[in-house]
């Protein structure tokens, strides 16, 4: 996307003559080959090309020289799809269209100019991506999803731009229903140092899996944004890393190996951090087994005949494991398995300080903690320890993971371990 200085000299309507259309390639993360390629509308100029992106995004031009240049640079961009693929090969076209302009053509003419293009130039519709571009829009977003389902219906994919601004909100995402969703690099460079960033980054990755929608992260410059959107859950990846826009197509493996390699030195770098993890874990099931079985199994098994006791007793073995634990341990208590917390939290108090108990925490629930149930499945019949994924704890905000062993028929021992791998999101 293009920022707009409100300094900026207005830009002038470009001659119709020079306008051309030039293609952004989008790579599959899966196939690791190019699959498509996002349309930019250019002005060549001097034997190169300039980018009409300042015209489309200042809203001083008028709107109806914006729509008329945009579909020129967009009939020229589908005439060249439609020649392509002569090796076999069928790229989609990312085509960027403004809300207003879809509502205003479609509530005056009740078609849509688009489809008049494919079906003139013989594009299977399917090849073909409505990116649904950042805007203002004031119409009625009812009408605006009716439109857009006419697309769906001609067998179109939906896309929307800029996942997380403006018009891209949680419940026009929802009414749109896309089958993309488009995060800008600039969010994920600020994730590297801000793990709030980090974490509405994953939680697109989420959203994305609960409508039926994949992710595309967009704008990648170097290899590192490419490891950060590969470790974000991104499908789909776009940027000056692979190619500028440019007026012809490429090849469809082209990047193949550089998106091999940095695949295989995710899938070793998690490989080596979830070993650690998994020794971690078993180092701690050693530890509580340690203790005193029966101080374990007690308190948890005989919780509702011995009361108040079992409490004490729930403590007192925390209080006996606490001098085992690392100084990556920062939060230790014992629960029973209907989510009743046991034991008082015991927490340390800075890294390697001292642990202060907090027996107010006695009898809370935590049921309905989103993986409590599903995790104390997967501990069924385990003689190992589990480990969560890696999230941000409320209290301290630093990132951790919590392992999880099943102490007894009916409970379980719960450390809060923070996470030194999640701060460190490059270091493979």
């Amino acid at each position: 996307m293009y920022n707009e200085e409100s300094n900026q000299p207005l830009p002038s309507k470009p001659d119709k003559s020079t306008l051309a259309p030039c293609f952004q390639p989008v790579l599959a993360l899966d196939t690791r080959r190019i699959v498509g390629y996002e349309v930019l509308g250019r002005q060549r100029v001097d034997g190169g090309y300039r980018t009409l992106g300042p015209f489309f995004t200042d809203p001083r031009i008028d709107a109806g020289d914006q729509l008329e240049i945009d579909r020129i640079i967009r009939e020229q961009a589908l005439a060249q799809a439609a020649r392509a693929g002569g090796d076999g090969e069928r790229p989609q076209l990312f085509l960027n269209l403004k809300p207003s302009w879809m509502y205003e053509q479609y509530q005056e003419t009740g078609e849509l100019l688009t489809l008049q293009l494919i079906h003139k130039y013989g594009i299977e519709p399917s090849r073909i991506v409505i990116e649904v571009t950042e805007e203002a829009f004031l119409g009625s977003m009812q009408v605006l999803r009716e439109i857009i389902d006419v697309y769906r219906a001609h067998g179109c994919q939906i896309a929307i731009d800029d996942v997380g601004k403006g018009f891209s909100n949680a419940d026009r995402i929802a009414q749109i229903a896309p089958s993309l969703l488009k995060v800008d690099i600039h969010m994920m460079k600020q994730s590297a140092s801000d793990y709030g960033y980090f974490g509405a980054l994953r939680s697109f990755s989420t959203l994305a899996e609960q409508i039926g929608a994949s992710l595309l992260i967009e704008g990648i410059e170097t290899r590192e944004d490419l490891r950060r959107a590969i470790e974000i859950g991104a499908r789909y990846a776009q940027g000056y890393l692979f190619a500028p826009a440019e007026p012809q197509f490429r090849a469809a493996g082209e990047f193949a190996g550089l998106i091999e390699e940095e695949l295989e030195a995710h899938r070793m770098s998690l490989l080596a951090v979830e070993r650690r993890w998994r020794r971690a874990a078993g180092r701690l099931k050693r530890q509580v087994g340690a203790v005193h079985a029966e101080a374990v199994a007690s308190p948890a098994a005989d919780a509702d005949r011995l009361g108040a006791d079992a409490a004490e007793l729930a403590d007192r073995l925390i209080e006996q494991l606490l001098p085992l634990l690392d100084d990556s341990c920062i939060r230790v208590y014992l629960c029973r398995e209907d989510g009743q917390q046991l034991s008082s939290n015991y927490v340390r108090e800075g890294r390697g300080g001292a642990w202060r108990r907090q027996s107010g925490y006695r009898g809370s629930n935590w049921s309905w903690r989103p993986y409590f149930v599903s995790n104390l499945l997967a501990l069924e019949g385990r003689a190992d320890a589990m480990v969560s994924r890696t999230y941000t704890d409320l209290e301290t905000r630093t990132r951790i993971r919590t392992m999880s062993v099943h102490t007894a028929a009916s409970g379980v021992l719960f450390v809060d371990r923070i996470d030194h791998d999640a701060l460190q999101p490059h270091a493979y």
